[in-house]
């Protein structure tokens, strides 16, 4: 009869201490770091060999609510029968901070080479204000425009500078748990000649294979106004096939 008056009166302190060490412990808090790396590769044999490679990365950084750190690169090699028919690369670095639930302000630095378009370098550091004008758990939609400066360098003459003017907006949408749909527009205009703009228009589709793997497929759209040589093309369209690893 003693034991089970101990027990009892044992049960009646351990369990409600339990249950509110359970009920006030805090959730743990999102990591604030996400990185993507993806890689992908087409082969192709008979009228003519050709072999392709995309490399990319996307990295987001936020040790505060209120401000984001994002990277992007993506690198595009070709070859067509042993010869270099294709060679872009690009990299992105920005900084967002918010400054309401809807509006931010941003800056950021553009980097690009594309050996085919003749661009040994193009160099944009900007800084302006944009809007998240969706946002729901499945949909996300953002809009930004700023100003800053550009300088490009092309073979065999010296570095244009200009003022530059840009745009941006960026589409997600969460089409399931492991399917995800994104698409992107962006221009950059320079002041000295409004006329020379540059634009690029994407829009991919992600299939999660497991939480760390996805399949992704993207259409990709480079085009030049004014590009530096007649005999280069103002288009450029990739379709980028690759294997997505999450951390």
């Amino acid at each position: 009869m003693f034991l089970r008056v101990v027990v009892c009166v044992l049960i009646c302190l351990i369990l409600p201490t339990s249950l509110a060490i359970a009920q006030t412990a805090p959730t743990p808090a999102p990591r604030p770091w996400r990185l993507n790396f993806g890689a992908g590769l087409a082969l192709t044999n008979g009228n003519k060999d050709t072999s392709t490679y995309n490399a990319s990365y996307n990295i987001i950084y936020t040790p505060h609510p209120r401000r984001t750190f994002k990277s992007d690169a993506l690198l595009l090699r070709g070859t067509t029968d042993g010869e270099l028919s294709n060679e872009r690369f690009g990299l992105n670095l920005r900084e967002e901070y918010r400054v309401g639930d809807r509006i931010f302000v941003f800056g950021q630095n553009q980097y690009q080479r594309d050996r085919f378009k003749r661009i040994q370098y193009l160099v944009a550091p900007t800084g302006g204000v944009g809007v998240t004008a969706v946002k729901t758990d499945r949909t996300t939609l953002t809009i930004d425009a700023g100003a800053g400066g550009v300088w490009e360098k092309n073979p065999y003459v010296d570095v244009r500078a200009s003022g530059a003017v840009t745009f941006g907006q960026k589409w997600t949408q969460s089409v399931s748990h492991t399917t995800t749909l994104t698409q992107s527009v962006s221009g950059l205009w320079k002041t000295e000649d409004l006329a020379d703009s540059s634009y690029q228009f994407s829009i991919a589709l992600a299939v999660g294979i497991n939480a760390r793997v996805q399949l992704k497929i993207e259409a990709l759209d480079n085009y030049s106004s004014k590009p530096t040589d007649t005999r280069v093309e103002k288009n450029d369209i990739s379709t980028l096939f690759a294997v997505v690893f999450k951390n």
